[in-house]
């Protein structure tokens, strides 16, 4: 059975930081790119950052230089660090997981990010 499972959100004053986790289970997590994803209310979702299997990361326009996307293999984890947060940076967190050979994708039920003083 797949899991994917986003831990670490919360309300955090602007400025701050904040470190979401990314726990799966039932897929070879290796082999797939994994994504985190953002949506705010009333707005599209957008892509904020992907690693590939082979460590190759991109980021969005809006966070670069500000949040770091990484991954643990061993643990089938992946990671969003978040720093200098703005509170147009507000909004559910999705983490995904995919492998385009198998058109394989999966998501998490997200966790919220509120930035706010």
């Amino acid at each position: 059975q797949v899991q994917v499972v986003e831990s670490g959100g919360g309300l955090v004053q602007p400025g701050g930081s904040l470190r979401l986790s990314c726990a799966t289970s039932g897929f070879f997590f290796g082999s797939y790119t994994m994504k985190w994803h953002r949506q705010a209310p009333g707005k599209e979702r957008e892509l904020v950052a992907s690693i590939s299997a082979t460590d190759k990361t991109n980021y969005g326009d809006s966070v670069k230089d500000r949040f770091i996307i990484s991954r643990d293999n061993e643990k089938s984890m992946a990671y969003l660090q978040m720093n200098n947060l703005k509170p147009d940076d507000t909004a559910v967190y999705y983490c995904n997981a995919y492998l385009w050979s198998l058109d394989s994708d999966y998501w998490g039920q997200g966790t919220q990010v509120t930035v706010s003083s």
